[in-house]
């Protein structure tokens, strides 16, 4: 493994995580969150929880990055693509999961399953992108 690749894919990709949650969440899912505001902590409680999506966050990217790696460095970005889109649709699973023991919206379960489906695609992408394997000493 190439330790300093890795660490450049791992904060790639937590950047890339951090900025498209921010899109998905802040903006795009924003409306719906407030039609449905009582099923979710006070925005002041999610606060202060805040350090716990970054972690959550960096632990997404790290797993994403080795499991990449260890598996498939120096594979094509269409490699790359491939997985992300099973990798995604395995973490996605949770959504519909939701859906099936919260009161939740069905439009808010698609609409996570269907863009985190889309956000780990593209993390597939920059991973085979950056993370290149340590040459092989002869």
């Amino acid at each position: 493994m190439n330790p300093k690749s890795l660490l450049l894919a791992v904060l790639a990709g937590f950047i890339f995580i951090f900025a498209s949650d921010f899109l998905i969440h802040a903006i795009w899912l924003d409306p719906d969150y407030k039609a449905t505001a009582s099923l979710w902590r006070p925005e002041a409680e999610m606060q202060q929880r805040f350090a716990w999506m970054l972690i959550g966050q960096l632990l997404c990217a790290i797993a994403f990055a080795v499991l990449w790696a260890k598996g498939f460095a120096g594979q094509p970005v269409s490699t790359g693509a491939f997985f992300g889109f099973f990798m995604g649709v395995g973490q996605q699973v949770w959504a519909i999961a939701f859906f099936v023991v919260a009161p939740l919206p069905g439009m808010i379960a698609t609409k996570w399953f269907c863009s985190g489906v889309l956000q780990a695609l593209l993390l597939g992408m920059i991973v085979a992108l950056i993370y290149k394997p340590a040459a092989r000493r002869v």
